[in-house]
């Protein structure tokens, strides 16, 4: 019985299904729609809402709290570049972080819930896995390069 069990595993140890749903939430919030299997996206959802309703709170210790539903970016790097170097580039996570409290948390600023939608895409050819369609609502992101087709 599974009673009081609260999430699925995913085939997967804790700190690899943790890292697996942070890389999944960057993906999504900087692209605004993935295509991944359906178990996936069902424990994906709960958590990227999460994440977005930090983003609406706007306060330093919501994006502090918000910064650990994905990985961390540049950690340590400026000590080892030279003085006169440019620093790199924003990684993902910090990219998504930034355009989760600039951009998201501003469309989404009078919905109370409900920031994503999942779409059955039907069955994946080599395995048979189920596959789905995440996509922020109300966006208007890029088409996907197999719907251009």
């Amino acid at each position: 019985m599974r009673h009081r069990v609260a999430h699925r595993k995913l085939g997967r140890t804790t700190p690899h299904r943790k890292s697996l749903l942070r890389n999944l939430a960057t993906s999504l919030i900087l692209n605004e729609r993935i295509v991944t299997t359906v178990p996936k996206a069902k424990e994906l959802r709960p958590f990227v809402e999460k994440a977005i309703t930090l983003g609406k709170e706007g306060t330093l210790h919501a994006r502090r709290l918000a910064a650990g539903y994905f990985h961390a970016g540049n950690v340590g790097r400026m000590r080892a570049l030279q003085r006169k170097q440019k620093p790199p580039a924003a990684q993902a996570g910090v990219a998504a972080l930034a355009k989760l409290f600039e951009e998201i948390a501003k469309r989404y600023e009078q919905r109370p819930g409900g920031y994503t939608r999942i779409v059955k895409l039907g069955h994946r050819r080599g395995d048979g896995a189920e596959m789905a369609l995440i996509e922020l609502v109300d966006s208007k992101p890029e088409p996907l390069a197999s719907a251009s087709k």
